[in-house]
């Protein structure tokens, strides 16, 4: 009987969300921008020869790593073969260009709407520059490579097509994700990712069956990886959820006959505050020197030393060696303190300032600066805490996967399982803001 009512509520609450005003068309609008793209992705661009790319991908891990994020696009050499890669690396650029330029600083705080939009639009420019180098040597790569090219195509034609296709491919992602972003539901870069993560399970799942299936030992391991992913996925959902509450009091204040204030609050300061964006951070930071070395490398450089520089940057940035996970480790746990210092609500500073002005205070801590330093204190200790689980979460379904020798199942275990879970969890929680904040209107208008 409970388990009844249960289904129901849960069938109330799903036709309530579908038919609060104006979500309904945000989410269809949302799937058929995802729809658009996947239709890209099986777009191959003009004379490659698809067989003899996926052949390469096939035994180059970082390749298959690429072509993960992009949902096959890569190893069809489709025109989203680059994804939404070049969009994110500029975002990374442009916020820590932010933090060191003094303009651009100003602009994002002080400038309101019109200096976010500059640094948009720039971030955008900066993204479209970043695609056509990517897709220059991409489409090198391509030249090179014996066989890519089929029969009876001019190589000078193929060269400049493949790149401007690409590139052009690449700001149309771009532009698909902003308008997810604007006119959708959640965040379009992290969406169009995880649906790219989404429509390669498939094929994971495939190749991992074929390897287990003779193997009952293999068939063990598999059951213990499988219980290791669902065990992280229970940790990821808690550190996403968890958040420190620091209380605040508010000074009593009497006007008239009334008294206002006096009231116990918290300010909630969430384990995570990054959520999943450190994490494809991280990523981006390692797979564009990873893409051009992995590249340089197909196209035999005579010069002997050159050669063994880019061979040893190579190995430093392949996705099997222990150098790669060491750099990632470090990347993600600096990247959660970074991605902190630049959201409103985690700066120390301007919150002692709020509440010093509307006469709050921490209970036993002077207003001003005294309260700065403890907020510094305390949100220095849960960032530390919040990146040293962001580190480690990232890192154990991959360890487990070199030991129980299931590593056809990787590609989904340490990042994309992040990216997955977080991503699922933002969309569900923008979902229920923007229910919350319909109900309040309809409330109001009552």
């Amino acid at each position: 009987m409970q388990q009844n009512i249960d289904t129901n509520r849960v069938a109330q609450n799903l036709m309530a969300s579908w038919q609060a005003s104006g979500l309904k068309q945000k989410l269809i609008f949302t799937f058929a921008i995802i729809a658009l793209f996947r239709f890209g992705a099986q777009l191959p661009i003009y004379g490659i020869n698809n067989e003899v790319f996926q052949a390469l991908a096939g035994g180059n891990n970082l390749i298959g790593f690429l072509d993960m994020f992009s949902g096959g696009a890569l190893g069809k050499v489709s025109i989203f073969a680059l994804g939404i890669g070049p969009y994110i690396t500029s975002s990374i650029i442009m916020q820590l260009l932010t933090v060191i330029i003094p303009s651009l600083e100003r602009a994002q705080k002080e400038d309101g709407e019109a200096g976010r939009r500059k640094i948009q639009q720039i971030t955008r420019v900066f993204a479209v520059g970043l695609a056509l180098f990517q897709s220059l040597i991409f489409a090198l790569a391509l030249f090179k490579l014996p066989g890519a090219i089929l029969p009876g195509v001019n190589p000078a034609m193929f060269f400049i097509g493949s790149a401007v296709s690409l590139t052009a491919g690449a700001i149309i992602v771009m532009w698909l994700a902003e308008l997810i972003t604007e006119k959708g539901v959640g965040n379009g870069a992290s969406l169009i990712i995880f649906v790219g993560i989404i429509a390669g399970i498939p094929l994971y799942c495939d190749r991992t069956a074929t390897l287990v299936a003779q193997d009952t030992m293999l068939q063990l391991g598999l059951l213990a990886l499988i219980a290791i992913f669902l065990a992280t996925i229970i940790f990821i959902i808690i550190l996403h959820e968890a958040a420190r509450k620091v209380p605040i009091v508010s000074a009593r204040r009497q006007v008239g006959n009334k008294v206002y204030g006096g009231q116990n609050t918290n300010i909630p300061f969430k384990l995570n505050p990054g959520g999943v964006m450190p994490i494809i951070f991280a990523i981006a930071i390692l797979l564009f020197p990873a893409t051009v070395l992995g590249f340089v490398q197909q196209m035999h450089i005579e010069n002997v030393m050159l050669a063994q520089v880019f061979e040893k940057l190579n190995i430093i940035f392949s996705a099997n060696s222990v150098s790669y996970y060491v750099i990632y480790f470090v990347l993600i746990f600096g990247l959660t303190f970074f991605y902190a210092s630049i959201i409103p609500s985690m700066q120390p500073k301007e919150i002692a300032n709020n509440l010093k002005k509307y006469g709050s205070a921490i209970p036993g801590v002077k207003p001003g600066k005294p309260t700065a330093d403890k907020l510094d204190e305390i949100l220095g200790r849960i960032m530390f805490i919040g990146a040293i689980s962001l580190g480690i979460i990232a890192l154990v379904p991959t360890i487990a996967a070199k030991v129980t020798n299931i590593t056809t199942f990787q590609g989904i275990g340490a990042t994309s399982l992040i990216i997955l879970v977080g991503v699922a969890l933002d969309f569900v929680n923008q979902i229920k803001t923007h229910m919350l904040a319909k109900n309040y209107e309809s409330f109001l208008q009552q």
